[in-house]
């Protein structure tokens, strides 16, 4: 990976909403500020190794991937690309709505929709399709990364047409607070995390914002530089 500026369009919750600090303190990091953050109250206690099982999500800040890191293509800047989310945002669409629920996929433990709405994954595909004149093509090496051997043959066709295997009919909406782990491991941290979301009453979630990430280097943890609300459609 070249040691220059990435960027990804990501879903947050509004800064400072109870989500927002849920998911930023569990992962020890908040996005918007670029700071570190204490673990909840008894989570050390109760997992000694919290800070391990939550290393690869703190790097990115907490959040669901609408468009994956990418760096910019040439003759392409930052200030286009906000520019092109501010219009993004400012367009009247369907608000998607979900009803948030912690859960596993393939192995992580993130918060999820009990069921995806259409509205959401057509937001995810407009991100994709929409963004994808600011993505650099993928390097060969970048292309290895994702082990394309390893995919299934839809996987390996979205990776090589928008840089990202899981995107269109492979998306799934999830904001990651785990690395990968096994059953055994995941089952008693799956109730533990539930348990503690109920306390939230957050029976319904909009999809309602997006924000631009930036990593600066790839040592460095992603950053947010600008976020937006969505402008609902007039019913």
């Amino acid at each position: 990976m070249a040691d220059h500026p990435r960027y990804a369009i990501y879903y947050v919750p509004a800064p400072d909403s109870g989500l927002d600090r849920f998911g930023a303190h569990l992962l020890g990091y908040d996005a918007f500020r670029g700071e570190d953050l204490p673990f909840p109250d008894g989570i050390l206690q109760a997992t000694s190794d919290w800070s391990d099982l939550t290393n690869d999500p703190r790097k990115y800040g907490f959040h669901a991937t609408l468009k994956a890191p990418m760096s910019l293509a040439p003759g392409k800047t930052e200030v286009e690309l906000l520019a092109a989310c501010a219009a993004f945002a400012a367009t009247p669409r369907p608000i998607p709505a979900i009803r948030p629920v912690i859960g596993s996929i393939e192995g992580f433990i993130a918060v999820i929709p009990a069921e995806p709405p259409p509205e959401l994954i057509q937001l995810a595909a407009d991100c994709v399709s929409q963004f994808d004149s600011f993505r650099a093509p993928l390097s060969e090496a970048d292309r290895a990364r994702r082990n394309p051997s390893q995919l299934t043959p839809a996987q390996r066709e979205h990776l090589d047409r928008w840089g990202y295997p899981y995107v269109m009919d492979e998306f799934r909406f999830h904001m990651t607070l785990t690395r990968r782990l096994d059953a055994g491991r995941r089952q008693p941290l799956l109730k533990m995390l539930a348990e503690r979301f109920v306390a939230l009453n957050l029976p319904v979630l909009p999809i309602d914002r997006i924000a631009v990430f930036r990593q600066d280097t790839p040592a460095s943890r992603f950053r947010i530089v600008h976020h937006w609300g969505l402008r609902a459609r007039d019913a």
